[in-house]
């Protein structure tokens, strides 16, 4: 879906001083007036429309790609005592 920016005008000392404590908080501005007005859109605008919205930007099912075939692995597993040799038996 196409972006549009939205332009609103507001005090500058103010924005420097909002700038400033939000950034202590780790956010910002942009942030901030973001989640708001996702919050405004989701609290204005009729849920099926904004299903409807979803629909249309959600990106098209890719179709899977068939799994590749795997080659079979050699196991080494470690002699056991009862496949050494007698004489190399422990104990023996």
């Amino acid at each position: 879906m196409k972006k549009e920016n939205v332009t609103i005008p507001f005090e500058s000392e103010q924005l420097a001083a909002l700038e400033f404590s939000l950034k202590k908080k780790n956010t910002s501005v942009q942030a901030q007036l973001e989640e708001l007005l996702k919050c405004l859109y989701e609290s204005e605008v009729p849920e099926p429309v904004r299903e409807y919205l979803a629909s249309r930007t959600a990106p098209a099912a890719r179709p899977r790609r068939p799994a590749r075939p795997t080659k079979p692995q050699m196991r080494v597993e470690p002699p056991s005592a009862l496949e050494q040799p007698v004489g190399e038996r422990a104990g023996d």
